[in-house]
This record gives structure tokens, C-alpha cells and sequence, in this order.
């Protein structure tokens, strides 16, 4: 019963943080001053009957309550995000397509900084005190400090010769070959390469360090002692006592991280112009948009809440003693 129970609360709070998210995300952009009706009514021909009309159509003219109201019914009932006030097109259909790009990239980085960060913080553990732990741990803590953008700006400097530095394809290329399948994948792959290596770059140093120490702490415990008491190997001790009771904090950073791969990255979008959400959010943000960006932080709401769920669900598969 205590696992139903747990699961149940977990539950309830998802939802529970969802439905403020989603309501402080609709009250912040409409707190800020100025509106998007107010820039496109600057343009040289621009009338008060042409600002008048865009306020209506856009329900500007509403007051707050029913436009919060409209909202919660279109997005709950509908699945309707509303319409963008830059193009007048749905938010739906064009955050779909920029999620699947941010996805991918986002993904690639995030899977190659877990990789790299859980092997060299268990090499730093296992081998603490000596060279390759002041090395491992040193350069983490570097790359962990650099900005985002830096590390992208740096990485344009050192590749812009051999690597495309910005968008996602070569339209030209594209045109060439045909659309031939094998070129457009390889195409993309290349384009992906310094988004994804500035983002792995960026995140890996947090996992090198939170591996290591949870490896520390665990090597420390009463039953790795013990082991080492009876002779065990050293290999075996690390790899079948330490590595497996460390994965708790682990599994659960691995869970939150994934979370903020919808989100995606913007300052890497920016820096390499790669048409994902951050991308999106930029320009949202410069017109005002407020469709686009409820859009937008509404699905980063979303993957945030799902994986900390899934993180909980994790925690308690392996350490069952939180419901106690």
C-alpha cells in the first residue's frame, strides 16, 4: 500500500506543479510592458483602426481572467497552444517541427556528456589522489565554469575550416544531390557535430564531478571495508560493490538532466543558428510573442515535471526506503 501511495502523491504533485507552471507562464509575459500589437502597429503605414483590429483578433481586448480562461479551455479540451502573433500560424505545428530539431541535437550532446562524465568520474575515484584524478577533476571543473557560449565561439575559431558553423543543412548541397537520403543524413550530422560537442562539453564537467564524489562516499562505507578485509580484488570491489550502490544519485541526476533536453539549449542554438525551440524562445521573445513562448515553456514544463517524475519513480526502485 505504502508504494501506491507514494505513487498516487507523485502524481498529484505533477500535476499540481503543471497547472501553476502553467499559470505563472501566462501572467509573466502578459506583466511585462508592451504588447506585440503595439510593435507591429510602428510599422510607416500603421493606423489606430489597424491596432485596434489586431488587439481584437489576437483577444488582447479581453479582460485577463477570460483570456486565461480561453487559454486553459483551448490547451486542455483542444490540445491548442493558440496562434502565433508573429505569422498568424498555429504554435502546435510549428513547435513540432523545431522539438524534433532540438530534440536530436540535445540529445546526441546529453548522451555523449553522460558518457563521458560517468567514465571519468569513476576513474577519478578509482584512481583519487594521483595524476589522472587532479586532471579529471580539474578539467571538469573548468569546462563545468566556461560559458556556454564561449566554449561555442572557441569551437567555431578551432573547426569553421573543416565543419559548418551555423543552421542545419546545406540547401545548396541538398539541391545538388537530389535529395538523395545518405547526403541529407550526413549533412545534418555535420551541421549537429559543434552544437552537440559545445553541449557535451557544458555538462559533462557536473557528472565527472557528481560520479566521483558518490563514488568516494560509497567506497567509504562498512561493506566495502569488509570486502577489502576478505581480499576481494580491487576491480571487483569498485565495479560490483561501489559502482552499483553509488548509481542512486546517479540515475536520478541522468533523470532530472533529461528533463531539459525539450528545452534545449539556447545559447548553443543561438551561437550556431540551429532552428530548434531556443531558437524559437529568441525570437519569440524579441516580438513578443506570448503564443510561442506559453508554447514553448509550456513543453520544457512538461519534460521537466515527466522526468522528475520518473526520477522519483527511479529513486524509489532503488532505494525503497523513502516511503518509510
Amino acid at each position: 500500500m505504502h508504494r501506491a501511495d507514494y505513487v498516487i502523491k507523485r502524481v498529484f504533485f505533477a500535476l499540481m506543479t503543471v497547472f501553476v507552471a502553467v499559470t505563472i507562464n501566462f501572467l509573466l509575459f502578459r506583466a511585462l510592458p508592451g504588447s506585440a500589437v503595439a510593435n507591429f502597429s510602428r510599422a510607416p503605414h500603421a493606423s489606430p483602426e489597424l491596432k485596434a483590429t489586431l488587439t481584437h483578433e489576437f483577444g488582447l481586448d479581453q479582460p485577463l481572467w477570460k483570456q486565461y480562461v480561453l487559454y486553459l479551455n483551448q490547451l486542455v479540451f483542444h490540445g491548442n497552444m493558440g496562434v502565433s502573433f508573429a505569422d498568424n500560424q498555429p504554435v502546435t505545428g510549428e513547435l513540432a517541427g523545431k522539438l524534433g530539431n532540438t530534440i536530436g541535437m540535445v540529445t546526441v550532446g546529453t548522451v555523449l556528456a553522460i558518457v563521458i562524465g560517468v567514465i571519468t568520474g569513476f576513474v577519478s575515484a578509482w584512481r583519487r589522489s594521483g595524476a589522472v584524478d587532479a586532471v579529471s577533476t580539474n578539467t571538469a571543473i573548468v569546462f563545468y565554469a566556461l560559458p556556454t557560449q564561449f566554449i561555442g565561439m572557441m569551437l567555431i575559431f578551432l573547426f569553421a575550416k573543416y565543419l559548418p558553423t551555423a543552421g542545419m543543412r546545406n540547401e545548396v548541397n541538398n539541391f545538388f544531390s537530389g535529395g538523395n537520403t545518405w547526403s541529407s543524413i550526413t549533412d545534418v550530422a555535420s551541421h549537429m557535430l559543434l552544437p552537440a560537442l559545445t553541449l557535451a562539453l557544458t555538462l559533462f564537467g557536473e557528472y565527472t564531478l557528481v560520479v566521483r564524489s558518490s563514488m568516494l562516499e560509497t567506497l567509504g562505507e562498512d561493506y566495502v571495508l569488509t570486502a577489502r578485509a576478505k581480499g576481494l580484488p580491487q576491480r571487483r570491489i569498485v565495479i560490483s560493490h561501489a559502482l552499483r550502490n553509488a548509481m542512486l544519485p546517479i540515475a536520478t541526476l541522468v533523470a532530472l538532466s533529461l528533463g531539459f533536453i525539450v528545452a534545449g539549449a539556447i545559447l548553443v542554438e543561438i551561437v550556431f543558428s540551429w532552428p530548434g525551440i531556443g531558437q524559437a524562445v529568441y525570437e519569440a521573445v524579441a516580438t513578443r510573442d506570448y503564443p510561442m513562448l506559453q508554447g514553448a515553456f509550456l513543453i520544457l514544463t512538461l519534460s521537466v515535471v515527466f522526468f522528475n517524475f520518473i526520477a522519483d519513480l527511479i529513486y524509489f526502485k532503488l532505494d525503497p526506503r523513502i516511503t518509510e
